[in-house]
């Protein structure tokens, strides 16, 4: 199996795929396994100050309740954007399930070009989207992350990762009104039934709701009108169901498309770093071998019919 984890600045998502050997038209098996069904996922709150040991405990805690085993997980896969949690997050996949994650982070083969000013400024969680998207839905398209912040990130027709839109996400615009006004109360962040509220809370919910609507509709038809209107648009993140489904732009709404392009990208390294283990095999066993020490040549005499046999005489003290 394998363990994929996106850590966000308020919730961390994992999943756990499940494996099937990869077999030539030769009928022989490959070593990497193809990781196809999703049979586990969970979101969680992020917590910068837990402890390896509390994140090993959680991470077994979940395992349990799906009734999977640790064991069992041959790889894991860790896009992050809190890098407080990057050597933590290490220490547990080593002590808790004896692996090395793969991080994405600039160097990893991603298999799409990046035109940004500078690449190393792009979130992970961004690129792993784009990769998931393209392979997915095709290009050109679009999309759009409801996060802590809202990103929309755009990808051409020939798979390259363009660029995008960050601006704040809807839960900290609430939490921004309330904590800025004395008398509105902090609500749920809904859908209501009417756009015109009747009470306090429903007018609040009106306005967080359809005003957020508002701004995502407007940055994706200036997004469209840029890259054509044959983009596709696809939502995800913790509120990409709620907000994808009243956008009248969003076509596609995808829960599981972070956790898609983690699964992607790991096996796009996995058999780089096949090939270089492979390389690198043959410079270790020569030295191996260089270092094996040499093993005492025998002493032979002739025997009485001509052959040659060992020497059983021991050397001179």
């Amino acid at each position: 199996m394998l363990l994929v984890i996106d850590v966000g600045n308020t919730n961390t998502v994992l999943g756990v795929f499940a494996g099937i050997a990869n077999v030539s038209a030769g009928g022989e098996s490959d070593e990497t396994p193809r990781y196809e069904r999703l049979v586990a996922n969970w979101r969680v709150a992020t917590s910068r100050t837990s402890t390896v040991d509390e994140y090993g405990v959680l991470f077994r805690n979940l395992f349990s309740m799906a009734g999977l085993e640790s064991r069992g997980i041959h790889g894991i896969v860790i896009s992050s954007v809190v890098p407080p949690l990057d050597p933590v997050l290490r220490q547990v996949c080593e002590r808790y399930f004896n692996l090395r994650p793969l991080y994405i982070e600039p160097g990893i083969k991603t298999g799409m070009p990046v035109h940004y000013d500078n690449p190393a400024e792009v979130g992970a969680d961004r690129i792993v989207n784009a990769v998931a998207a393209f392979e997915k839905y095709g290009g050109p398209c679009v999309v759009v992350d409801f996060g802590t912040a809202t990103t929309f990130d755009c990808v051409s027709a020939k798979g390259e990762y363009l660029g995008g839109v960050i601006c704040p996400g809807i839960g900290i615009s609430a939490d921004a009104l309330f904590e800025r006004t004395a008398r509105l109360p902090r609500v749920e962040i809904r859908r209501p039934a009417r756009v015109i509220g009747s009470n306090t809370v429903g007018s609040l919910q009106s306005g967080l709701y359809y005003g957020y609507l508002g701004l995502v509709d407007g940055i994706l038809e200036l997004l469209l009108a840029e890259l054509g209107q044959q983009t596709r648009v696809i939502a995800t993140g913790g509120l990409g169901p709620m907000i994808g489904t009243g956008s009248k732009y969003i076509k596609h709404v995808d829960d599981f498309l972070t956790l898609e392009g983690l699964r992607i990208i790991w096996e796009r390294n996995a058999s780089a770093r096949k090939e270089s283990d492979s390389a690198n095999a043959a410079p270790k066993a020569a030295v191996k071998a260089s270092l094996k020490p040499a093993q005492p040549k025998q002493e032979t005499t002739k025997s009485k019919n001509g052959d040659r046999e060992p020497s059983t005489s021991r050397p001179a003290r």
